[in-house]
């Protein structure tokens, strides 16, 4: 899920480890609350659109 621009950017690593972990424990809703929380992220500090 990572783009060129997103990187090397601690946030954007930091949400998708979190994911990665709910995925392991299979806690889809918190997977889910990681990927939400990333696109957020994407549009307010990287002007990705949603």
């Amino acid at each position: 899920m990572n783009s060129s621009s997103d990187a090397g950017c601690r946030e954007c690593q930091e949400l998708d480890a979190a994911e990665a972990e709910a995925r392991r424990e299979r806690d889809e809703s918190r997977a889910t609350d990681c990927r939400v929380l990333r696109k957020r992220h994407l549009a307010a500090e990287h002007g990705e659109r949603p």
